[in-house]
């Protein structure tokens, strides 16, 4: 990796394997305007906004350009300055500019630029076409018109998910991104997870905006709403009020919804926990009768509705089990029925997900009974800060307040399920025999946690050795099904999260790179850490309603047939 000085802005910086000179002038605490640059996929150096100039006069993009040994560049010049706003201007000037009512007002990078460039005035006409807006979407919502042109959402569909939904089409002044054939979202094989929408810099594609339902329904005196939280939720949720990431404002959030309207407040922790149960009692009876291998875990959405679209036949090796959020659902509406009956009001439950692709999942036929959804609606981390910040709320200012019983109970196994490897490694805490402090330390240092796309873990259970992988990014996975067709691998069990790092790098989320995901897992792994209960089996409301009310209903609310389904 290349080593060396460079001098920017006269100031002498060292760089060490730095991939572009972007990333030195970032070293030297200078922050670069970009629009198509996004450190996690490949360089595009369309926009220009980063361009730097050398000691000839030399102008060029820094994302694109390698550092070298004695490099002398300048990162603001008149010159610089000059196209800068020159850029910002051309591309106001084709952009639809409604900016108070946009959706992403506030944290759109194009208005950012805008303003902090000082431009005030656009002296050119808007002459390109306007676009009908796309709502077909369950998850996110697409609007042509606020398009840059940067690439992202493209690269983002091909490079992390290899599904390649966006592309360009047309050339010159009529150049657009959009579906092929320019199709409504519904109408491609898009799986909802909403990765575009979080690499967006503006307004062009944004997570689907519900907060008008949900505040309608904490305001009807016929309906009581229940919520219930995700476990990435709670380590995400702070970073917009000032906490750090990772920070877990679980007790907080409880506290912010009961000042809101919320009837209760409940954990989807104790669904994960229903989930591991069901899971890995599947799991051992897969192992008896002999597959079918690899037996995929269910929880997340968007891989499942990847395998619909694209690889049936797999759906036979997908767990039955519910997700933790319908799972949970399921015994919630349940549970509820005689209650509404009683008081004349209906139960509404809304679900706080860091997924987009939850959205999709509340709707799917097989998670309705009698017309209406076992989740009534799916707010993401991101809607939920709206409405917080609605409300006139000091978020960072509350006294936390504990989830409510019976639901509001989960093991530091159900609150993994967060991160990429947690449900493998709840899993894993399951059905080992040995229920040993260092049995539990051992599964943690076995593989089973980091984040390498695609981890391997072997593990002693009874007298078989298991094999169990792990993989995030669907591009990833597509990798990891390929090798298991062609017989390269083998494995007993594949945990599979659509999102890089999981559900902390859901696109419901806040805004946040590979590090911060990081803190965000990190923080998870601190619930766990200072959790009472460490496994699901000892949650011991889990264990008396599948010993009681939900003996003999399981399969009937716990499971579905994906296979049948399809």
């Amino acid at each position: 990796m290349a080593k060396g000085i460079m001098y920017i802005d006269g100031q002498r910086v060292p760089f060490d394997g730095e991939k572009n000179v972007l990333a030195v002038i970032r070293k030297a605490g200078i922050e670069m305007p970009t629009f198509c640059y996004y450190s996690e996929l490949s360089v595009y150096g369309a926009c220009r906004m980063c361009v730097v100039e050398d000691e000839r006069g030399k102008i060029d993009a820094s994302c694109s350009m390698e550092p070298r040994d004695g490099m002398k560049i300048r990162t603001n010049t008149a010159r610089l300055l000059k196209h800068r706003r020159m850029i910002l201007e051309l591309m106001l000037s084709s952009h639809c500019r409604d900016c108070t009512t946009c959706e992403k007002s506030g944290s759109c990078r194009l208005q950012e630029l805008a303003l902090r460039f000082g431009v005030r005035h656009v002296r050119f006409a808007d002459t390109r076409p306007h676009y009908e807006k796309d709502t077909s979407s369950p998850a996110v919502v697409r609007d042509p018109n606020k398009c840059i042109l940067c690439g992202d959402c493209v690269r983002v569909c091909e490079e992390m998910q290899g599904v390649g939904i966006l592309n360009f089409a047309h050339r010159g002044s009529e150049l657009m991104v959009c579906p092929a054939f320019d199709r409504k979202l519904d109408a491609t094989a898009c799986i909802s997870c909403g990765q575009c929408a979080a690499a967006c810099p503006t307004g062009a594609i944004t997570v689907k905006n519900e907060i008008g339902q949900a505040w309608r329904a904490l305001y009807d005196a016929n309906k009581r709403v229940v919520f219930q939280i995700a476990p990435a939720v709670r380590v995400a949720v702070g970073e917009a009020f000032g906490m750090a990431p990772g920070v877990n404002a679980m007790n907080k959030l409880v506290s912010a919804l009961k000042m809101m309207g919320a009837a209760e407040v409940y954990d989807t922790t104790f669904g994960a926990d229903l989930t591991v149960m069901e899971e890995s009692a599947e799991f051992l009876e897969r192992l008896q009768k002999g597959g079918p291998f690899p037996m995929f875990t269910s929880c997340c959405p968007a891989w499942i509705k990847y395998l619909e679209n694209e690889d049936p036949k797999y759906l036979k090796n997908v767990s039955t089990c519910k997700s933790p959020m319908e799972m949970f659902a399921a015994v919630l509406k349940d549970q509820y029925k005689e209650k509404d009956a009683q008081d004349g009001r209906r139960t509404y439950h809304v679900a706080i997900m860091p997924c987009t692709a939850k959205k999709m999942e509340a709707q799917r036929p097989e998670f309705c009974h009698d017309g209406v959804p076992d989740v009534d609606l799916v707010l993401t981390t991101q809607e939920i800060i709206m409405m917080i910040k609605e409300s006139g709320i000091r978020f960072d200012e509350l006294e936390g307040e504990a989830p409510d019983l019976p639901f509001g109970m989960g093991t530091g196994a159900a609150t993994i399920f967060g991160t990429t490897g947690g449900v493998a490694e709840a899993v894993a805490r399951r059905i080992v025999e040995d229920k040993s402090k260092n049995t539990l330390q051992a599964i943690q240092f076995s593989g089973v946690r980091g984040t390498d796309t695609i981890r391997e873990v072997v593990l002693p259970v009874g007298d078989r050795v298991l094999h169990i992988a792990v993989v995030h990014g669907l591009v990833n996975a597509k990798r990891l099904l390929a090798d298991i067709e062609a017989g390269r691998v083998y494995y007993d069990l594949v945990e599979v999260m659509t999102c890089k790092t999981g559900c902390v790098g859901g696109a419901g989320q806040p805004y946040g790179l590979i590090p911060v995901k990081r803190q965000r897992a990190a923080g998870l792994y601190e619930a766990d850490r200072t959790a009472l209960i460490k496994r699901s089996e000892r949650n011991p409301i889990v264990c008396e309603m599948l010993s009681g009310s939900l003996k003999d209903r399981t399969h009937q609310l716990l499971h579905v047939d994906y296979v049948k389904k399809n």
